[in-house]
């Protein structure tokens, strides 16, 4: 229950300073615009607001929310170092990962199937009754296996009554707690299994209940923390990806230096993006709204390739981690139930493509404004892109 409160609780606050963000951002940049007199200064002052609502059934597993960044005030700056230019998060905290039900379902429930079915069979040894049930149960394994499920069921049941609730409280589809569901029932038969072969195996018969624990404690070890790790440190060693920071500092140095370059250095690489305002390039002054955007679209274009590399490397990561997912159950059921509830890796991805279009989409607004250096008129702002239709 504290599971699935701990969830819902992070997934509402994050809902709340959206929309929190949101009525401050739209009176900010209102406030902003009815003081400028030029299109170039506006889109300078005014910043708007990006976020990535979490899903209905993001509660049951946060996933990567809590590693990438799910909102983001843009302008029209360059857009890289606004992407990577985040928060530092805590690296313990993102590591140990969040309280939430998948980790209570991945990392926590295979220790209450071991500690239920450790001693199954041992425990009877051990009090002298186990010849005994053996003699008077008409099939021995049968005896065995309806202990092991209704121990089991009685887990499942106490952990997916308050997820269902939950869900339907929050209006999650069918089809997504249904898969939430069979994941669930899935890892908990896994370890099941393995607990319940195990104690009837020919090693086990031999050993003491505490002895089976520690053997099976040993397998959750390895793959509940032994496996993710040396996955994630292999992964580090086979995809070599630039940092966010050096995309941020290539950018920042390519703006940089413009100031000190001929205006035609910048406009020789704009004109390669945009060649449509080839005949609007003169320059009137040393200062015009049209240059500055100009060579922050040419930072963007300098530190393009490493932040495709970037890209391509998380995704490879992501990829590669699945793989390794096989052969941690663990792994695979929070991926998959991140995956379910729209919070894993692509989730962040597909958020962060969202406001790159976005920014896009203010350039091509604001460069016709600028270019044809037309006469600022409030009024025209009303035809601001907004992020919600993104």
């Amino acid at each position: 229950m504290f599971a699935v409160w701990s969830g819902i609780n992070e997934s509402s606050h994050q809902i709340t300073t959206i929309e929190s963000l949101l009525e401050k951002d739209s009176i900010d940049r209102q406030s902003v615009l009815a003081k400028q007199s030029d299109y170039g200064s506006a889109a300078y002052y005014s910043f708007h607001l990006t976020y990535s609502t979490p899903s209905a059934f993001a509660f049951s597993a946060m996933g990567q929310r809590d590693i990438y960044p799910w909102k983001h005030r843009v302008r029209m700056l360059a857009i890289e170092g606004q992407i990577y230019e985040t928060d530092a998060g805590n690296p313990e905290l993102s590591f140990l990962g969040r309280f939430d039900f998948a980790f209570l379902v991945s990392v926590l429930m295979p220790l209450f199937v071991i500690f239920l079915l450790h001693d199954l069979r041992s425990a009877e040894r051990e009090a002298g009754r186990y010849d005994l049930l053996v003699t008077t149960a008409g099939r021995q394994q049968s005896l065995w296996i309806a202990r092991a499920f209704i121990l089991c069921s009685t887990l499942g049941v106490a952990l997916l009554i308050p997820l269902i609730i939950s869900a339907l409280i929050t209006q999650v589809s069918l089809v997504s707690m249904s898969q939430i569901v069979l994941v669930v029932i899935g890892h908990l038969i896994f370890w099941a299994l393995l607990a319940f072969v195990f104690s009837a195996s020919k090693l086990a018969i031999k050993q003491s209940s505490a002895q089976i624990a520690s053997v099976l404690l040993s397998i959750w070890l390895v793959v509940t923390v032994l496996v993710p790790v040396v996955s994630d440190l292999a992964i580090d060693e086979m995809v070599h990806s630039p940092s966010g920071g050096d995309i941020v500092l290539t950018q920042r140095e390519a703006v940089n230096d413009a100031w000190d370059l001929p205006f035609a250095a910048t406009w020789d690489e704009f004109l390669k993006v945009h060649p449509q305002w080839k005949d609007n390039t003169e320059m009137s002054s040393q200062f015009e709204w049209k240059w500055y955007y100009a060579f922050q679209q040419v930072g963007d274009q300098k530190a393009n390739s490493l932040s495709q590399a970037y890209r391509s490397a998380t995704l490879e990561k992501d990829r590669l981690a699945g793989l390794f997912a096989f052969v941690s159950p663990p792994m695979l059921t929070q991926r998959l139930m991140s995956s379910i509830a729209e919070t894993d890796t692509l989730a962040a991805m597909r958020y962060e493509q969202k406001v790159r279009d976005y920014h896009q989409a203010l350039r091509l607004f604001y460069y016709p404004l600028l270019f044809t250096e037309s006469d600022f008129d409030l009024d025209e702002m009303s035809e601001l892109p907004q992020f919600s239709n993104f």
